[in-house]
């Protein structure tokens, strides 16, 4: 599929940022600097290379700052910023705030907490290419475990790479000990899948579970470099991973 021109997306970055402290005490967790951006203009940037110029982006921790930041994105009209401050909703609920401004039939959505190195082709170029919407209704970038760098979990997903090696099907992880690909913050979804879903904080993976009930939840294989930043620590450990590794700026 070629790439739509006129795709939104939507930003999550509402986080308390609670295990980066005390760096989130003063600084918001999206506007942590890495390698001299911000994680949050890092994500801005990967969605104007993919010429998405319109996104939601959720504020509630230190929401004057980010606003702050972000003046000449909504003045220009590219940002418009959904406000949380009384009441974090979470992943799902913020995105269900957010659908009066997202596309009608799908759009993207970033967690602000990663940062990605992409080679030959970009992460949203990828999604969009293999995004087929007679078969899908979620499309989730997955990490494989021993490369997702800054997490520390057991795993998210199986996917059956039987057919398109890069792309499959997904199952839970479940009650499994472990499973081999983590959810990689970045994804396609449909926007009907929020249909009935209610208003209030709740999480995203209630939209996975809803697509994989239906064989509709897919993945993305991602292996050119990806780092959660979670932590103080994170920081330096993704500045260092990004220039071992050669990471594109």
């Amino acid at each position: 599929m070629n790439a739509d021109h006129q795709a939104k997306a939507m930003i999550l970055a509402a986080g308390k940022g609670l295990r980066m402290r005390p760096v989130s005490d003063h600084t918001p967790k999206p506007l942590v600097q890495v390698r001299g951006r911000s994680i949050l203009r890092r994500a801005i940037d990967k969605l104007r290379a993919h010429s998405v110029s319109s996104f939601v982006i959720n504020v509630h921790h230190l929401a004057d700052k980010i606003c702050d930041d972000l003046t000449d994105e909504v003045e220009s009209g590219s940002a418009i910023i959904s406000d949380e401050r009384d009441a974090l909703l979470e992943t799902g609920g913020s995105v269900m705030k957010a659908l009066p401004w997202l596309a009608e039939d799908k759009f993207f959505v970033l967690n602000c907490d990663v940062v990605w190195n992409e080679n030959e082709h970009s992460v949203l170029g990828r999604l969009e290419h293999y995004w087929d919407p007679d078969r899908m209704d979620v499309l989730l970038l997955m990490v494989p475990l021993d490369q997702a760098h800054g997490y520390d979990g057991v795993g998210d997903f199986f996917m059956d790479q039987s057919g398109v090696s890069d792309c499959g099907p997904l199952a839970f992880r479940d009650d499994a000990a472990s499973a081999p690909f983590v959810f990689g913050a970045v994804q396609i979804v449909k926007a009907s899948m929020y249909n009935d879903m209610p208003d209030g904080p709740w999480s995203n993976r209630e939209v996975f579970r809803k697509a994989a009930a239906l064989g509709r939840l897919f993945g993305l294989l991602h292996t050119d470099g990806w780092f959660h930043v979670g932590t103080q620590d994170a920081i330096s450990e993704a500045e260092q991973h990004m220039q071992t590794e050669g990471w594109l700026p």
